[in-house]
């Protein structure tokens, strides 16, 4: 099921880089953006009325986890930006070579508490063979 839904979380993805990118043709880059993250701040708040869920914060969590939004907000301009110029594919192609590159170095270092998962071989001829796929979109 999980797999499922992470299949299903890339083409949202790519609808919601073309609908951003169409909002952000037509209202301009910084008035989507507000309307993008109102829409979605609407939407969250009543999906927490309705299941009664309440905002909780912890004083133990470290403050930069906190910075997701702002990370977020940075994300959806630059597919904002980049859509304009490349279209959709390229933009969440280039964006998900960027995902995994992340998350490969998160995996292998360990970052922010993360258990270690090595960097191997057949990782290694994965990364290649989209990196020549993403090239071949990208530059031919």
């Amino acid at each position: 099921m999980y797999n499922f839904l992470s299949l299903l979380i890339g083409a949202l993805v790519a609808i919601m880089v073309a609908f951003n990118g169409e909002l952000s043709d037509g209202l301009g880059n910084y008035s989507s953006l507000v309307i993008i993250h109102l829409v979605g701040f609407v939407i969250i708040l009543g999906i927490m009325f309705y299941k009664k869920i309440k905002i909780s914060f912890k004083n133990s969590l470290p403050l930069y986890l906190y910075s997701a939004g702002a990370i977020s907000v940075f994300t959806v301009m630059f597919n904002n930006l980049s859509y304009a110029v490349l279209g959709v594919s390229i933009p969440v192609a280039l964006g998900l070579l960027g995902q995994l590159i992340a998350s490969l170095a998160f995996d292998h270092y360990g970052f922010l508490g993360m258990p270690k998962v090595h960097f191997n071989k057949k990782k290694f001829i994965g990364l290649f063979i989209i990196i020549i796929g993403i090239s071949i979109m990208t530059f031919l």
